[in-house]
């Protein structure tokens, strides 16, 4: 077969409903990367049927995660391993280290603010489209058509290599400098990202998250499961914005405390039924709908 493509990472995804590709992605990162271990197809099908993913669903997510250069399957007779291929393990160590840190520790903030300025031409709407999602990814909000801003200096190497990666880089500028006398920099942070939505959407994690209590093996994987895929949208829709530029009272610190303390809380018993599909990935399953093997 010929060698897949480098795997890219839709960030369509990260703020996307529950698809099977995008419940696979969380599976493959929570529990597939720490072991760095081939997997059966039935393992992989039974915990996404525990998510409610159809068979068919889940075989397609497969196939596309395999397209794309993420997993590489091998076959034993009529039975499939997969393995994370290379850049696979690579794309999912990035995201699992920005989303497990996300939300921990206060913002210090020097007062500065860098500026990236960025013409794409309207011909070229799927360029732009990535453009936006990577920086927005990177923690950049949008002043206008081709401004970029973001209250964190350092955010500048990424967004280079961001546009480097795009061949944009040349005709591109950055600026660094503290805000002037007209008007005032929260009004630059609610133009540049829609901190309302975000913090409903903070709410609505708190509200389903806040009051779970799993209580066998598989509630445990699919409580984890869930958790950590809907914490996966929140490196995306939220800056992180220092305190200065935030409202009072912001749901952010909650729902991020919460997070960590469950993600821990549940660790140990979703773990343990992912132990408990790998010992016998032929058993039947336990709730969803999972298909056989």
């Amino acid at each position: 077969m010929p060698a897949s493509p480098a795997p890219v990472l839709s960030r369509r995804r990260e703020v996307g409903e529950a698809s099977a590709r995008s419940l696979l992605t969380t599976v493959l990162g929570e529990y597939v990367l720490p072991r760095r271990q081939p997997v059966w197809t039935a393992v992989l099908l039974r915990a996404l049927g525990l998510l409610d993913v159809a068979e068919k669903s889940a075989r397609q997510a497969l196939a596309r995660s395999a397209a794309e250069g993420w997993l590489s399957p091998t076959r034993h007779g009529r039975r499939v391993r997969w393995e994370l291929t290379s850049p696979g393990q690579t794309l999912l160590s990035d995201g699992a280290s920005r989303i497990y840190s996300f939300g921990r520790g206060e913002r210090h903030w020097d007062g500065r603010w860098l500026l990236v300025l960025v013409s794409i031409p309207d011909s070229k709407r799927d360029l732009r489209h990535r453009l936006r999602t990577r920086l927005a990814w990177a923690g950049f909000g949008a002043l206008s058509a081709g401004v970029w801003v973001s209250p964190d200096p350092a955010r500048e190497t990424e967004a280079r290599q961001i546009l480097a990666g795009l061949g944009l880089a040349d005709g591109a500028m950055s600026f660094l400098g503290g805000y002037g006398s007209v008007g005032t920099q929260g009004s630059v942070a609610r133009q540049a990202w829609d901190l309302d939505a975000v913090s409903g959407r903070y709410q609505e994690f708190t509200d389903s998250f806040a009051g779970l209590r799993p209580a066998s093996g598989a509630d445990f994987l699919i409580a984890q499961t869930r958790l950590v895929h809907a914490w996966r949208r929140f490196p995306f829709l939220d800056p992180q914005l220092p305190a200065d530029l935030l409202p009072e009272q912001w749901p952010g610190i909650t729902a991020a405390r919460l997070f960590h303390s469950r993600h821990v809380e549940w660790q140990k018993g979703a773990q343990r039924h992912w132990d408990t599909l790998l010992a016998d990935p032929e058993a039947p399953p336990t709730a969803g709908n999972p298909p056989p093997a």
